[in-house]
């Protein structure tokens, strides 16, 4: 992917990964839309990851023009950090409104603004399920009967590993290797979601709750942490 920041607590950007470059993800947007207008649609893998991005509603993103959203993070027991985003899928430009600036830039440009890897890093906590069918550069595996690592809810564990290889690298990202344990239930929805850095042993587990619907896709709003407590959420959500 083209960005990847590390999961620090004390920051405002948390877990993203963006092994598949922006442009190349764009063809794939464009494609849909295009096989959507001859009344096609482009026959998808069967596999688990394919299965849960379906789930969430990705064979109707060709009905969408934009996705836009407040993304809210708890950096501490007092402060949230708070971004607005509007992504205008059609014509591949992103509006931007935080704390430091509000501009709209392109993602076909040749240099992205600073802020490009805030929207990475933000889009992954909003959209996982459909990045499991727009990324390329990961392996995976499952495991059936596991118990979800904060509520013991039973789920097959999903395990996404991104490539390794040099930071920077065409598709590689900042810090490639990067792994996710990915916790569905019997309806391919994600419970709960492990990032681990490297692909390291241990890691930091958050839940994926009050789904809802929006236009023709779902999308969970929620991520609690072990304390029970809301540690990034989404609010003004709107599918155009």
């Amino acid at each position: 992917m083209a960005f990847k920041t590390k999961l620090n607590p004390s920051s405002s950007n948390y877990s993203s990964h963006y092994p598949l470059s922006m442009k190349k993800h764009l063809l794939i947007l464009a494609l849909l839309g295009t096989m959507s207008a001859c009344q096609q649609k482009p026959e998808l893998p069967d596999t688990l990851p394919f299965q849960v991005a379906k789930a969430y509603g990705f064979e109707n993103l060709d009905q969408i023009n934009s996705i836009a959203y407040t993304w809210n993070v708890q950096r501490d027991s007092v402060n949230v950090v708070s971004r607005d985003w509007k992504w205008n899928i059609k014509d591949s430009t992103v509006y931007y409104s935080g704390p430091d600036t509000t501009f709209t830039y392109s993602l076909t440009a040749d240099s992205l603004p600073k802020q490009d890897g805030a929207f990475i890093n933000d889009k992954y906590w909003a959209m996982m399920p459909f990045q499991l069918a727009w990324d390329t550069g990961y392996t995976f595996e499952t495991a059936e009967n596991v118990p979800s690592p904060l509520k013991g809810t039973n789920s097959t564990k999903l395990t996404i590993v991104y490539n390794s290889g040099e930071p920077k690298a065409p598709g590689m990202g900042y810090t490639p290797g990067d792994a996710y344990d990915l916790y569905i239930d019997e309806n391919k929805m994600i419970l709960e979601w492990t990032f681990r850095r490297g692909n390291g042993a241990e890691g930091r587990t958050w839940t994926w709750e009050n789904v809802s619907q929006f236009g023709p896709i779902k999308l969970a709003q929620d991520h609690m942490g072990q304390d029970g407590n809301r540690f990034i959420w989404l609010t003004n959500v709107k599918v155009e």
